[in-house]
């Protein structure tokens, strides 16, 4: 009789998820918020869903710990949207958004401290820091500014914010450079196309750091490296830049499909050396090559290899270039990754790409995955052209910027489906598998091996936030013959 109650039970769960699994890949879902653009294109076996809209220039967002998803809305403030899910298990936003901190100057970086209380997030200038209590749904203090003297607010002004899990305490700040081609970033004391690590553990309420002086520096010549990740398994760095528009060399204008967009490698925050930390990764002499055939001068050249801008002479070549930082993996011109979130077991890499503005043809405007090996590396090798993974899309490019769905910022629910937002229709739309099963199981597990241990005699992490890296700058000399090669590029 025991036994047949156990398979009587079994027999049930099993019904059960069938059941539920069947209601969950359903076509029932259909939205009662309707897209202010055609729908987007979603790969097979995958499902997009509207969840929520009318919000102004949605960036950054993430979940607090009552699975109320908090938005940084450009030249607004913060605010919080709540959802509620029908029997299918369909989400949905439940009401509208609730601007929780009025503050106009913040634009985009956003992050939640591992047990919820503290809410960071940026301007141009500051990165604050406010008390928060998810079960009001609401910070429950004034700001406090944590990083400051971040230096001119021209050009990229997104302030990219990035917590460690693995190494607890650790903020990593992204800031991108001036403009298009800034010299300034030639001097690596200028804090500019850089990526720093403040460790905020012991900060009181009344200190502060300053980003030029202060931190350890993960990398510079990183021109506009906006999405920052902790690899889950083994606590590695990565980033996604934007490179460089109106790219010429050796006299002629390659810009319509060069140079490559990147992924990057900055090594860990738990004291193990690398060669890529701190390093300096090209900016703005060396591009990361993409469409080969169209590059003057490509002997020996390869997707990902860099080049040198402009016209090679004794300062400013390729084998210089070949000296910094190569990027892990490189992506087509101008479609300018804009987030990068990995899954739980770090075998996917999800990144958003916003969309190209220079380029006759757009390109981009979409929301793709890399596939790892579940031990800290993308799958793909680095001369790749086809690592990516396009799994929402928008289904006529022609119609892009002004009629498109543009992807910014995304998030994890406890549930695994993942979030993203699209700031030029003020939308937030949810990805999810169509059997049910979680959106983070995007690819295979291949175990999880354990992370790298600390090479003898590495520095760890340091209470006062002081960087100590040793990295060449350009001499006097130098500079007036890079400052001309460049400027010969430009115009």
């Amino acid at each position: 009789m025991a036994a047949l109650r156990s398979l009587l039970a079994l027999a049930y769960i099993a019904l059960g998820v069938q059941a539920q699994t069947s209601t969950a890949s359903a076509a029932a879902c259909a939205s009662t918020i309707e897209s202010q653009n055609p729908a987007p294109s979603v790969a097979s076996g995958w499902r997009v869903d509207l969840v929520a809209n009318n919000l102004t220039e949605p960036r950054g967002v993430i979940f607090d710990s009552e699975g109320g998803l908090l938005v940084v809305e450009q030249n607004r403030g913060i605010s919080r949207i709540t959802f509620n899910e029908d029997q299918g298990g369909c989400v949905r936003s439940e009401g509208s958004a609730e601007l929780i901190i009025d503050d106009a100057s913040l634009n985009h970086g956003i992050e939640l401290s591992e047990d919820g209380n503290t809410l960071y997030a940026s301007s141009p200038t500051e990165v604050y820091a406010w008390d928060y209590d998810a079960s009001q749904g609401r910070n429950t203090s004034g700001p406090r500014v944590i990083i400051g003297e971040m230096g001119d607010t021209e050009g990229h002004t997104s302030r990219t914010l990035l917590l460690s899990r693995q190494v607890p305490g650790m903020l990593l700040v992204s800031r991108g450079s001036m403009s298009n081609v800034d010299l300034t970033t030639l001097d690596i004391g200028s804090g500019v196309s850089t990526i720093k690590a403040f460790n905020i553990s012991n900060m009181t309420d009344s200190s502060s750091y300053n980003f030029i002086e202060d931190g350890l520096l993960l990398g510079w010549g990183l021109r506009n490296s906006v999405g920052v990740a902790e690899e889950p398994v083994t606590g590695g760095i990565y980033s996604v830049e934007n490179s460089v528009d109106n790219f010429n060399r050796s006299g002629e204008n390659i810009h319509q499909n060069n140079p490559g967009e990147e992924m990057n490698f900055h090594g860990y925050l738990n004291g193990t050396k690398t060669d890529e930390q701190g390093g300096n990764y090209g900016y703005p002499t060396c591009f990361a090559a993409w469409s080969v055939d169209e590059i003057p001068n490509n002997e020996g050249v390869q997707v990902g290899t860099q080049i040198a801008i402009g016209d090679q002479h004794s300062t400013l070549n390729d084998t210089v270039c070949s000296e910094r930082v190569p990027p892990r993996l490189t992506f087509a011109a101008h479609q300018a990754p804009l987030d990068l979130k990995f899954n739980q077991n770090g075998t996917a890499a999800w990144i958003t790409f916003h969309g190209s503005w220079n380029r006759d043809e757009p390109i981009g405007y979409k929301l793709s995955y890399i596939a790892f090996d579940g031990a800290g590396s993308p799958v793909a090798n680095s001369t790749s052209n086809s690592s990516t993974v396009d799994i929402v899309s928008n289904p006529d490019l022609s119609r892009c910027p002004d009629e498109c769905l543009r992807p910014v910022g995304l998030a994890w629910d406890f549930e695994g489906r993942l979030f993203m937002s699209s700031d030029s229709t003020g939308e937030i739309w949810v990805v999810t598998r169509e059997d049910g099963g979680s959106a983070a199981d995007a690819s295979p597990s291949s175990g999880s091996p354990s992370p790298p241990s600390a090479t003898e005699g590495a520095p760890a992490p340091s209470n006062t936030g002081a960087a100590n890296v040793n990295v060449p700058s350009l001499t006097g000399a130098q500079f007036p013959v890079v400052l001309a090669g460049i400027m010969a590029a430009i115009f």
